[in-house]
């Protein structure tokens, strides 16, 4: 591929204070990165000397700018987001790794809106301790959604053993049956079938889809939703030719290692998907933000307050995401796909 084609990847630094900044610099010290991508962190050049030397990288160099219009091929590159000269407090978050989060993703942001870099990667976040006037999320998805000015999006985790979307996100459990409606869930199906075919070049994808109650609801013993929403929604989409499968028990449904018959699994509310899928692929997986203008991934891991600090956080997750926002991103240019 030649130089001047090759993607950008924005790299958000997120809470410096947790394993984002470890994760990072343990992938990008890998100089064969530079083969798929350029590799931008916006953040702090002080910032990541600082892990650098923590982490005892010595042969891990950077070229530090000011704007990515001006970045190089063939190196790690930092834009520098602020001035001054914050301390790491590895496992502690403070006021100032709060606000060093939320102005790196901002600056990513707004270069991603530009046209400047072509993928964002994003490293966790303390969703308490970056909030602001500016930041009043439950989550990235949820500000990657409005900032780019989606309708809606979909949280979607991946990995080669398993997809895994979800209809609600980060939602109090006790809010999910009032969200859940079939005009919701047809958009999340719509947005699921039109990610695998254009993000994964999947022409005639396979859906199954969770029930929300226990035995998906039992025919209306356990619940209604089930036939009042998700049955209703499924066969709409059947209707028009998808191949769209469900509602299943997700207990049964994992139990019995269905996901491999599928191509995704859309589950009802974040637990009910994640919690599989983290024991499934919690070394590999990765969450993507479907339905967006943009590509987004990140690692599927928190800022891991724990372990920060003491070299054992493990940058496979990270790494994925930032192979398979390359792969995304290659995919959207080569096969435009009509919206389902």
């Amino acid at each position: 591929m030649e130089t001047k084609t090759k993607i950008k990847i924005g790299i958000s630094l997120g809470d410096f204070n947790g394993i984002g900044p470890e994760v990072i610099l343990k992938t990008l010290a890998d100089n064969r990165i530079l083969n798929f991508c350029n590799p931008i962190i916006y953040g702090s050049g002080q910032i990541v000397n600082k892990m650098r030397k923590s982490l005892a990288l010595e042969n891990f160099s950077f070229q530090q700018y000011k704007t990515a219009e001006a970045v190089e091929n063939k190196r790690v590159n930092v834009v520098n987001c602020w001035d001054e000269d914050y301390e790491l407090t590895l496992g502690k978050p403070t006021p100032e790794s709060g606000r060093a989060a939320l102005r790196s993703l901002q600056a990513a942001c707004q270069d991603l809106k530009s046209g400047l870099i072509d993928g964002l990667v994003t490293a966790p976040i303390d969703k308490d301790n970056i909030q602001a006037d500016e930041f009043k999320f439950p989550g990235h998805t949820e500000y990657l959604t409005s900032y780019f000015d989606s309708p809606e999006s979909l949280m979607f985790l991946v990995s080669e053993k398993l997809r895994v979307a979800t209809v609600t996100g980060h939602l109090p459990i006790k809010d999910v049956p009032q969200k859940l409606t079939q005009e919701l869930l047809i958009v999340k199906l719509s947005l699921l079938l039109n990610s695998l075919q254009k993000d994964f070049g999947i022409l005639k994808p396979r859906i199954a889809v969770l029930g929300l109650n226990p035995h998906a609801g039992e025919k209306g013993l356990l619940g209604r939703e089930e036939e009042e929403i998700i049955i209703p929604a499924i066969n709409q989409l059947k209707n028009k030719g998808h191949l769209v499968f469900g509602p299943f028990p997700a207990d049964g449904f994992f139990g019995m290692a269905n996901y491999h018959q599928v191509d995704a699994v859309l589950a009802m509310y974040h637990d009910q998907g994640l919690i599989p899928f983290k024991t499934l692929a919690f070394e590999t997986g990765v969450n993507f933000t479907a339905g967006l203008p943009i590509v987004r991934t990140s690692p599927d891991h928190g800022t891991a307050y724990d372990i920060a600090g003491k070299n054992q956080a493990r940058e496979t997750s990270f790494r994925e995401a930032l192979f398979l926002a390359c792969d995304i991103i290659r995919k959207r240019r080569m096969v435009p796909v009509s919206p389902i």
